[in-house]
Formats: C-alpha cells, sequence, structure tokens
C-alpha cells in the first residue's frame, strides 16, 4: 500500500493512526469480544509488516543491512550505518506525522 501511495495510485489519507485504531477498537469491543481479537490479529499482523519494511531502524532495516554485507562481504562503515538510521528516523518520523494528521483531520471531520 505505501508503494501505491508513493506512485500516487492510492490516496494517503487510507494511513491511520493510533486515534483511527482506538476508535475502531471501540467498534470492535461493541459488536463483541471475537472480532475485537481478529481486530486486534489484525493489528497485531499489520505492525509485524510495517515492522519488516526495509527502513534501517527497523528489523527490516535491519535485514536489509545483512543482505547488503552478505552482498558486499564486509560488514557496512560506521558512517553509513549512522547515515541509514538518521534516514530511518526521518522516514518513521514523517509516516507518523502523517497517520497523527489523518487521524486528527478524521477526528474534526
Amino acid at each position: 500500500m505505501l508503494v501505491k501511495i508513493v506512485q500516487l495510485e492510492v490516496s494517503a489519507k487510507n494511513i491511520s493512526g493510533p486515534l483511527t485504531i482506538a476508535q475502531y477498537a471501540g467498534h470492535t469491543v461493541r459488536i463483541g469480544f471475537v472480532q475485537f481479537l481478529i481486530f486486534l490479529a489484525v493489528v497485531s499482523i499489520s505492525l509485524g509488516v510495517l515492522n519488516l519494511l526495509p527502513i534501517p531502524i527497523l528489523d527490516g532495516g535491519h535485514l536489509l543491512y545483512y543482505l547488503v554485507e552478505a552482498i558486499k562481504g564486509a560488514p557496512l562503515s560506521k558512517e553509513a550505518l549512522a547515515w541509514g538510521q538518521q534516514v530511518g528516523i526521518v522516514l518513521l518520523f514523517a509516516l507518523m506525522s502523517l497517520a497523527f494528521y489523518n487521524d486528527i483531520v478524521r477526528l474534526l471531520q
């Protein structure tokens, strides 16, 4: 979905943050306990997939570093690791900011 958002095929309004998640959790609790557990499972799986994105600060980024090291045959320099971590923090902050922005816009509507 993130790739399609970057390619402008899908609206960035589809990204939700903790406020929307809390709203949907409340809705599923009212529907029933089983539906709430299913919702929790979907949220957990979504967070697991998000964690595997190849963003250096996440686990997927560490896997990317390992892949680059395997191809290169040597560890990456400390400067490359630090640069990657900084880029990862900026990307993650941008994604979180977009999610919070979308949540606040949805609340105000």
